[in-house]
C-alpha cells in the first residue's frame, strides 16, 4: 500500500510571495523518489487557525494518507506549527518526533530546538518537519522505512500485522 501524500509548507514570505518555496518541493522530490505520490500541496502563513483548518481540511478530506508539514517548528514567536497540529491530533506519535530529532542530532546540534510533533487525526498521520529543505527530507529519511506500515495500521489494512514478529516465537538465545 503505497502512501498518498499532502505536503503543507508553512511560511509568511513564501505565502506572501516574496521567497519561494523551496521545503516543498524538495520533500516532493524525495517522496518520488520513493515511488510515494504527492496529491495535495499549499503554502499557507505562520497563523495557527490558518494551519490548523487546512490540516483539519486535509486530514478530514479522504485524499491522503500522511501529512507532511514544513515549517514553523523551531523557537521564534511566529513558530506555530506544532500548536496548529496539536490542535487537531486525535492521538500523537511521539516516537517519530523523536527519531527525527534523534537522526537530525547526528548531523547538527541545533535539531534538538525542533519542536516537531506527529501524530493521527483519523486515518491520517499528519508529521511536522523543519522549514529547512535539506533539514526536511533528513527527517523524512529518518521516519521513511516505517510510513508505509504506519498507513496500513491506520488503514486497518488486513495483512498489517503479519509485518510483526511474535516475540514468544523468537529462538531463545543460548
Amino acid at each position: 500500500m503505497a502512501p498518498r501524500f499532502g505536503i503543507l509548507t508553512v511560511s509568511d514570505r513564501s505565502a506572501r510571495g516574496e521567497r519561494p518555496d523551496m521545503s516543498g518541493p524538495a520533500l516532493a522530490e524525495a517522496l518520488r523518489s520513493y515511488g510515494w505520490q504527492v496529491g495535495l500541496a499549499a503554502i499557507v502563513p505562520d497563523e495557527e487557525d490558518i494551519i490548523a483548518g487546512k490540516l483539519v481540511e486535509w486530514a478530514d478530506g479522504g485524499e491522503i494518507d500522511i501529512i507532511l508539514t514544513t515549517g514553523g517548528t523551531g523557537f521564534a514567536l511566529r513558530d506555530v506549527t506544532p500548536e496548529a497540529t496539536l490542535q487537531v491530533l486525535e492521538r500523537q506519535a511521539p516516537g517519530l518526533a523523536e527519531a527525527m530529532r534523534l537522526a537530525g542530532s547526528r548531523v547538527t546540534p541545533h535539531a534538538m530546538l525542533s519542536r516537531g510533533v506527529a501524530g493521527m487525526r483519523g486515518r491520517v498521520l499528519i508529521v511536522n518537519l523543519p522549514g529547512s529543505p535539506k533539514a526536511a527530507v533528513e527527517n523524512l529519511q529518518a521516519i521513511q522505512v516505517v510510513l508505509p506500515h504506519a498507513v496500513e495500521l491506520l488503514a486497518d489494512f488486513p495483512q498489517s500485522e503479519a509485518h510483526h514478529s511474535d516475540p514468544r516465537r523468537r529462538p531463545r538465545q543460548g
